[in-house]
């Protein structure tokens, strides 16, 4: 497994929960890329264990899966070997496969997203890709933000750890 800690660029990113899009912006504001995502289908919320998505001004603290194959299953932020498949779909259905690649975030905003019973990262909140048959453009996940697995490809290899991420 490879984990990448505290770079930094000029990329921001801003995830829109009423719209279920993500976008990749330049340090101008210009739009780079807009992705279809889903995000939590209980809500916006901070609170652990509360299935929501959480709020607020966030960064990429560590990018995972990085030389991985489209459709490597990961298990604890670690590929299992899998790849996904139908069938393995079929064989496991209680899994939320984690898919591709792993962008973990962290919460900047002390008692809003960082620290207590509201810590975004110990929450193991993620920007991560999900199976083409689950939904995206409509909230289903269980707070992470999914997205298709050739858009999580591209984004991971267009950020670095530190792109500031602010969820609305």
């Amino acid at each position: 497994m490879r984990l990448s800690f505290l770079q930094s660029n000029n990329l921001r990113i801003e995830i829109s929960i009423t719209e279920q899009k993500l976008r990749l912006l330049d340090e101008a504001g210009a739009v780079l890329a807009e992705y279809a995502v889903s995000t939590a289908k209980n809500g916006v919320g901070e609170r652990k264990n509360s299935g929501c998505t959480p709020r607020g001004k966030h960064i990429i603290r560590a990018k995972i899966g990085a030389g991985e194959p489209v459709g490597s299953v990961f298990i604890g932020r670690r590929s299992t070997g899998e790849i996904w498949s139908r069938q393995l779909a079929a064989e496991n259905p209680e899994r939320d496969f984690i898919l591709t690649r792993i962008l973990w975030l962290s919460g900047c905003e002390v008692g809003v997203n960082r620290l207590g019973d509201v810590d975004t990262m110990q929450r193991y909140i993620y920007i991560h890709g999900t199976p083409d048959t689950e939904p995206v453009g409509v909230a289903c996940s269980h707070g992470c933000v999914r997205m298709r697995n050739a858009d999580v490809l591209e984004l991971f290899e267009r950020v670095a750890v530190g792109t500031p991420v602010v969820i609305r």
